[in-house]
């Protein structure tokens, strides 16, 4: 998209951008919340008869169907917040951008692919899962999740910050949130359940200003 044209697709970007990153926000928070109340950890999780529960069960469920959803968004908002800001961009910070972006949708479905392991192999149908299967399930995907998914995540909003300072982008506000958010996910989410919640929330912020900034813009041109 060329930010400088007047027609109606220099609009249409960073609208689809803004909605394809609320709807990304959603689905990851949602499936956050239901993999960690699925998938405990602590001394909650501590003994393998603790993911006989059905509600736990069906909770990791609903968040492995949803993650595949979440990736596509988030793509389509990657995509579209590249294109919003244009050409002109540094190569490098977008590089740096683009490639995080993939590599935290690859390692998000790593980590679900884990969780579905856990469901499939450490829980077969009428019998208890062993104590061995179950840990080694619960601590792969939460380790992709939160100290390789959030890590990529961390430099994601990090590279998107400097970008938005850089050109402008961006109020200043919300590039002291995206730089707060970047050292979270850095340093605390491996350790703080549920720190993770930020990545999503800090997208859900973004994506709310582009929406602002594409209706201005949009009555702008209009008058």
């Amino acid at each position: 998209m060329q930010r400088n044209g007047p027609g109606r697709g220099a609009l249409e970007t960073p609208r689809a951008a803004g909605l394809a990153g609320v709807v990304f926000a959603l689905l990851l928070a949602a499936t956050i919340v239901l993999m960690r109340l699925g998938i405990p950890e602590g001394a909650d999780a501590a003994g393998a008869e603790g993911f006989t529960d059905p509600d736990r069960r069906d909770a990791v469920r609903a968040a492995l169907a949803l993650i595949p959803f979440a990736g596509i968004f988030f793509l389509w908002f990657l995509g579209a917040v590249r294109a919003h800001v244009g050409d002109v961009e540094d190569r490098f910070l977008a590089t740096v951008l683009l490639g995080s972006g993939l590599v935290f949708t690859a390692t998000m479905f790593g980590a679900a692919a884990s969780a579905t392991a856990v469901l499939a192999v450490a829980h077969p149908a009428g019998s208890t899962p062993s104590l061995t299967t179950w840990d080694f399930g619960r601590h792969f995907a939460y380790t992709l999740m939160t100290d390789y998914a959030m890590r990529m995540a961390a430099v994601f909003v990090s590279s998107m910050s400097v970008i938005g300072k850089r050109m402008g982008v961006l109020p200043r506000w919300l590039t002291a949130v995206g730089a707060v958010t970047a050292l979270l996910l850095l340093f605390v989410s491996s350790s703080v359940p549920w720190a993770e919640l930020v990545f999503p929330a800090w997208s859900l912020l973004l994506s709310v200003h582009i929406l602002l900034v594409s209706g201005r813009r949009r009555r702008v041109t209009l008058t």
